[in-house]
């Protein structure tokens, strides 16, 4: 009998047993190594702030149960597979599933880890194929002035990617002096928000924060676009649609990770370049936290109250 971590109702997680099917021929049973916990969508998962009218667009793919709860989420796992096609018995795998001792998917739901990936940041492959489609998303340009508002998961990932377009001046932007340290790791300038530069042609929001979506508009030079991450679930924010917003011209654009911003690659093709994009090790600093899977019920609390600052939170299974 396996294990896996349900929201039982909203502030609430425990461990439930589950009897995996018996796989078919098309199907691999995965092991898990660890999992990630993406601080931004699960605590509002965690905390039931998925509104009603999103519930359908915020199923994770293999989730069990429905919002608020009980509801079995999540989507960044690494695991070994023990049964399944010969090219990948054996083989390191991510797979966007829950966070479960084991599981049995569709062979096709799996992607193998690049050999110089270590299990524990391939974790990553999901917030990766994020902030990858929000570079597609956004299209910058050689030269470009960026800044990246908000230092967490997603927006520290996108700043990374953006710094290896040439000759842009790339900003990660957050009210924590303390992530400069993931800044620096990441290779990327840093400022808090009153001092970030200005006149950006880009600026990237994902801080989910009204005042942060406000900076944004007020970094931007004219025509420039502001592409937004945030997911805001619940709550009610105000956009500032006065003052330059329409004498400089300014562009406010979605990027979201449900439909790929490239018309030519698939979904498979965008998380298998993700997971490529962690073979630098710079990734790590994105890790900054780490449980065994049995504490996630008394941990998930602590990370929803903002007790605990990790980006994502890794977590780790026993072996078998």
């Amino acid at each position: 009998m396996e294990q896996a971590f349900w929201v039982q109702k909203p502030g609430v997680g425990e461990l439930r047993e589950e009897r995996l099917p018996e796989p078919g021929p098309d199907d691999v049973l995965v092991r898990t190594l660890c999992s990630g916990v993406s601080r931004g969508t699960e605590t509002l998962v965690f905390r039931g702030g998925v509104p009603a009218s999103q519930h359908d667009v915020m199923r994770a793919p293999f989730q069990d149960g429905d919002f608020p709860g009980p509801v079995k989420y999540g989507y960044l796992n690494v695991g070994v597979v023990e049964r399944g096609p010969a090219e990948l018995t054996g083989r390191t795998v991510f797979c966007l599933y829950p966070h479960q001792t084991a599981y049995v998917v569709p062979a096709s739901a799996v992607t193998p880890v690049p050999d110089g990936v270590p299990p524990g940041r391939a974790i990553l492959a999901g917030t990766v194929e994020t902030a990858m489609n929000a570079v597609w998303d956004a299209r910058p340009r050689l030269g470009d002035r960026i800044a990246v508002i908000g230092a967490g998961m997603v927006g520290a990932s996108v700043a990374k990617l953006l710094s290896g377009f040439p000759a842009t001046r790339v900003q990660l932007v957050d009210v924590d002096p303390s992530r400069a340290d993931i800044a620096e790791a990441l290779g990327v300038d840093f400022s808090t928000p009153e001092r970030a530069h200005g006149d950006c042609d880009l600026v990237v929001h994902a801080s989910a924060s009204e005042a942060g979506l406000t900076r944004a508009l007020e970094l931007l030079a004219p025509e420039g676009e502001v592409v937004e991450m945030s997911w805001y679930g619940d709550r009610r924010v105000a956009v500032p649609l006065g003052e330059h917003f329409h004498s400089r011209r300014l562009v406010i654009r979605s990027s979201q990770v449900g439909t790929v911003g490239r018309p030519d690659r698939s979904y498979a093709q965008r998380l298998a370049v993700a997971l490529e994009l962690l073979a630098d090790p710079a990734f790590e600093a994105l890790v900054s936290g780490e449980c065994a899977f049995e504490d996630l019920p008394s941990v998930l609390p602590r990370l929803a109250g903002n007790e605990l600052s990790a980006l994502c939170l890794r977590v780790m299974y026993q072996p078998q």
